[in-house]
């Protein structure tokens, strides 16, 4: 409609929708690459009678997420991390950029996460596994020790077997009753470690073997999950694993039994007078400390054994102090309870001494899946460098992964095209004169 005034058209009346009204109106694109963006100033907006083109105001409008005012990877996807994963500052713990977290100010942070990850983990699930597999894989073991001890007896002195002896059997007076004792405990033991049993020795490892490897399978699983590690080694190669890690138990169980069942007043009588007073003073100050290294140094063994990507040794040092301690503490609590148990005279009869073991053997259980768990926890507050058994490993990989990648391709390279025959000159002459073939 025009009046008599002239008056310009502006793009609405033609029926072409401004510019601005189709930006704000549009549809954002929820890509991962993508978002809507603001409008320009005015002064960035292109003058004139002509519509705006896509191609103005693209040019026009700021790019970038930062342009937008919009922080990277807030609330969408991004290219390298789904939807629905925190980014890696979110998984860090809070603290100074590219700074460690200060230590003694995080300890209750460490503890708690340490106590919510054993929950989730299932931590009272995994100890009652192993101590059942623990409890029926010791007689066994215990027959096939003793009988093992027969054979490498003389290397510790002719009284190696009897002071053994004596100790399994006052250790049995105190936990069963003399009947059981005198009729089964004492002749058994006096029969397997008066000389090497090959039967006994056989019979006991394979039943140990079975049930023994089965609770070192519980330990290792219980540690691979804690570092969140469980889908790196396959299942089959893990229980493998944990059958060669029990053997090597084993072998190392053999010669160090004697020397901590023999305790440090017998080891001072064996050692020659020409060592004395040196060697006497170093193993009356040096027993127990010696034992409670080497208890550490066995659960770091584990801990580090056990994962498929190991941390550093020194990494786990934590975590077998603290499960030597918690299962120290609890075996202290449980004896004190055993003990008010049978002073007010409450008797479970027969079951009593399994029910002992099983509770010892459930808190053994139990502190060495927590300090695995302290040693994760410690990991995910302080990172660690990967060793250089993991650098190579990972290096390795790649290397393969190349090689695998260039083999596949290689048919498509060495393929040629389809094979086509050539055509004689005369039938080209033929083809291309066909006045020839024409009838008379």
């Amino acid at each position: 409609m025009r009046s008599g005034t002239h008056r310009r058209d502006t793009p609405g009346d033609r029926g072409i929708a401004p510019a601005s009204a189709g930006i704000r109106n549009a549809v954002p694109i929820s890509t991962p690459h993508r978002n809507p963006v603001p409008l320009p100033p005015d002064d960035h907006r292109p003058s004139g009678d002509a519509p705006v083109s896509d191609d103005a105001v693209t040019d026009a409008l700021p790019s970038g997420r930062s342009a937008a005012g919009q922080p990277p990877h807030a609330g969408d996807g991004s290219p390298d991390r789904p939807s629905g994963h925190a980014s890696p500052a979110e998984d860090r713990p809070p603290g100074p950029e590219g700074k460690p977290l200060p230590v003694w100010r995080n300890i209750h942070r460490l503890v708690w996460r340490t106590i919510v990850k054993s929950w989730d983990d299932g931590i009272v699930g995994w100890a009652a596994q192993a101590a059942f597999w623990q409890a029926l894989s010791l007689p066994p073991l215990l027959l096939g020790v003793l009988g093992s001890v027969g054979y490498l007896a003389g290397w510790f002195g002719p009284d190696t077997v009897n002071v053994i002896s004596d100790r399994i059997i006052s250790f049995a007076d105190r936990t069963f009753s003399a009947s059981v004792v005198d009729d089964l405990i004492k002749p058994t033991v006096d029969n397997v470690l008066g000389r090497g049993r090959v039967g006994v020795i056989s019979v006991g490892f394979l039943l140990s073997l079975w049930a023994g490897s089965s609770a070192v399978s519980c330990f290792v699983a219980s540690i691979v999950r804690a570092h969140d590690q469980h889908e790196v080694r396959n299942p089959v190669w893990q229980r493998i694993f944990a059958l060669l890690l029990y053997v090597v138990f084993l072998a190392v169980a053999v010669p160090l039994l004697p020397l901590v069942a023999l305790g440090p007043d017998y080891l001072r009588q064996i050692v020659p007078d020409s060592w004395d007073p040196i060697v006497s003073q170093l193993i009356a100050f040096g027993y127990f400390p010696f034992v409670a290294v080497l208890m550490l140094l066995v659960l770091t063994t584990l801990y580090h054994l056990a994962l498929p990507n190991p941390l550093p040794w020194h990494r786990l040092v934590g975590g077998a102090i603290v499960a030597g301690v918690f299962f120290w503490i609890a075996s202290y609590i449980l004896r004190i309870y055993l003990a008010q148990i049978v002073r007010a005279g409450y008797s479970y009869g027969a079951l009593a001494t399994p029910i002992a073991f099983l509770l010892f053997a459930f808190f053994l259980g139990f502190a060495i899946v927590i300090g695995a768990e302290f040693n994760a926890a410690l990991q995910s507050m302080w990172p660690a460098k990967p060793t250089m058994t993991v650098q190579v490993r990972e290096w390795v990989t790649t290397q393969t992964a190349e090689v695998t990648e260039q083999l596949k391709t290689l048919p498509e390279r060495l393929s040629s095209g389809p094979i086509s025959r050539r055509r004689r000159a005369d039938d080209e002459q033929d083809a291309d004169d066909p006045a020839d073939h024409r009838p008379d």
